[in-house]
Parts: C-alpha cells; sequence; structure tokens
C-alpha cells in the first residue's frame, strides 16, 4: 500500500510540474495546443504533437526540448532562428528538423496568423520545454 501511495504522489509531482511548465510557456499571442501524447517502443521516450498558433507579429522566445523537434506549418510565415544556423523564413507547407537541446526561437513575420504543427520526441517525464532567460 506504501508503494502505492509514494508512485501516485510521484506521479502527481510529475504532472504538475509538467503543467506548469507548459502555463509558464503560453505567451500572449501564442497559443499552444497539445494534441496527442504516446510513449513510443523505444523506453523512456514519448511523442507529443502540439498546434502552436501565433498572432501577427508575435514570437516565442529562446527555448530548447530535452528531445527532437519536427516543425511542420500549417499557415503564415515564421521566421525560425535556429543556433548555428542562418536565420530561415519558413510558409505553410514547409518543415523543420530541431535537433534535442537545441536553442531556437519563432515569430510570425507575416500580416495575418501563422500556426506550426509541432512534433516533440521527448524524454519520458521531463518538460517539453526550457524557457531561456
Amino acid at each position: 500500500m506504501r508503494t502505492t501511495q509514494i508512485a501516485a504522489v510521484t506521479a502527481l509531482i510529475i504532472v504538475g510540474a509538467l503543467a506548469l511548465h507548459v502555463a509558464l510557456a503560453q505567451q500572449p499571442g501564442v497559443k499552444r495546443t497539445d494534441l496527442q501524447r504516446h510513449d513510443l517502443s523505444v523506453p523512456g521516450r514519448e511523442v507529443v504533437q502540439t498546434r502552436v498558433e501565433f498572432a501577427p507579429g508575435v514570437g516565442f522566445g529562446k527555448h530548447w526540448h530535452p528531445g527532437e523537434e519536427i516543425v511542420y506549418v500549417l499557415e503564415g510565415s515564421l521566421e525560425y532562428q535556429v543556433e548555428g544556423k542562418p536565420t530561415m523564413t519558413l510558409k505553410a507547407g514547409d518543415v523543420l528538423f530541431i535537433p534535442a537541446g537545441t536553442i531556437h526561437a519563432a515569430k510570425n513575420v507575416g500580416s495575418g496568423n501563422a500556426a506550426e504543427l509541432a512534433t516533440y520526441v521527448l524524454e519520458k517525464g521531463k518538460p517539453p520545454l526550457e524557457l531561456i532567460k
């Protein structure tokens, strides 16, 4: 019984920490919607798909993920600054791969809304992103 209680408390702490991190990641003009989350067949890894929407002129500051990010731009024009690469602007239909731990930022440089589908392959139990202050 005691082991079950410890496991339940540990799970609640992890879920609470993840929820807090996502809440902190919600910046004005940026809306993140988790679409799905699943364990992978690779031990200790999970996949998360998130729709990220940007209002015109709004950016998501420098951050990194404890796993790979695969980006598919759904609409608009997004400018990406990826550590070690020149700044690039992607439009609807373009894709981008961001290696684990790579600091990056994105900004809507179009006149209308922009959105991306971000697929993350993450270390299970770790926060999905870390903001750079």
